[in-house]
């Protein structure tokens, strides 16, 4: 934190899980990556969707629930 007004963002867990729980998937999978190249790399290649439509009609994913 770097001490200026506006320099920190939180948001409350249950706040974030209740607009946008694709981005907590996605900012939960990336603490989980290594901080280099390999794992800004890692995280282009992942697609999370909130609902059970997606656009990869192509592939199965099997839905997968967080409590």
């Amino acid at each position: 934190h770097s001490g200026y007004i506006g320099g920190l963002k939180e948001v409350q867990y249950k706040t974030l899980m209740a607009t946008r729980p694709e981005l907590a998937m996605e900012l939960a999978v990336k603490g989980m990556l290594p901080h280099n190249k390999i794992g800004d790399k890692s995280i282009t290649r992942l697609h999370v969707y909130a609902g059970a439509e997606h656009k990869q009609q192509a592939q199965q994913p099997v839905p997968y629930t967080v409590d």
